[in-house]
């Protein structure tokens, strides 16, 4: 595989996501080979996932975003020592900022983050492991979104695609605030937000067995 190019991802209409010069694919079980182009599924019905098989053309899977996605606005938590960024309309749902630290990020409650109901460095921590890139935050008026790794792309256990490590998405127009070095992919086929999850395959009970 050629090592000079930096690894990109094409969002192709109504089809797979076509993916250049990533050495790093891997899912729950290890490594999965990779090659210098690559087509992964994002129609949810391949039987060779992650890869694509051409289900897409046969069950007319639209690409298009859709009605009733949730809108693609940040919005800003101001708290005495940190400031928290927050874009719903690119939230996968993955619960690591609920689960991790509730007394901050609080479900069904609104407004449902409070910044000052835990130290700095326990909402940094939370927020670090945001998959999507919808949390960011700010602390003496610098925001910190983006961090360090070689490009990688994990297949998420009945889930999307995990991408970090900043490999170019093209041909696609990201949130508002969107990090632009790690954000989640649908894989399910089912987002209203596509090319990124929001969450529906936890609803549409999207498995995948063999990752």
């Amino acid at each position: 595989m050629s090592s000079g190019k930096k690894p990109n991802i094409t969002p192709t209409p109504d089809g797979p996501y076509l993916v250049k010069q990533l050495k790093k694919l891997a899912n729950k079980k290890g490594p999965i080979e990779t090659r210098e182009t690559v087509a992964l599924c994002r129609c949810g019905g391949s039987a060779n996932k992650p890869f694509c098989d051409g289900t897409h053309a046969r069950i007319g899977f639209s690409s298009a975003t859709l009605e009733g996605r949730v809108e693609d606005e940040r919005e800003n938590h101001v708290g005495e020592s940190i400031t928290i960024h927050d874009n719903r309309g690119i939230c996968a749902h993955a619960g690591r900022c609920t689960d991790g630290l509730a007394a901050v990020f609080r479900l069904n409650e609104e407004p449902w983050i409070y910044p000052d109901a835990a130290s700095r460095d326990e909402i940094i921590a939370t927020i670090q492991q945001c998959p999507s890139g919808a949390l960011s935050y700010s602390v003496d008026g610098r925001e910190h979104r983006d961090r360090q790794g070689e490009p990688t792309i994990f297949v998420a256990p009945n889930g999307p695609y995990v991408v970090s490590g900043g490999p170019d998405l093209l041909d696609t127009t990201q949130g508002e605030g969107a990090s632009k070095e790690h954000f989640t992919m649908c894989r399910c086929g089912g987002s209203k937000n596509k090319p990124f999850c929001d969450g529906t395959h936890w609803h549409n009970k999207f498995t995948d067995d063999k990752n």
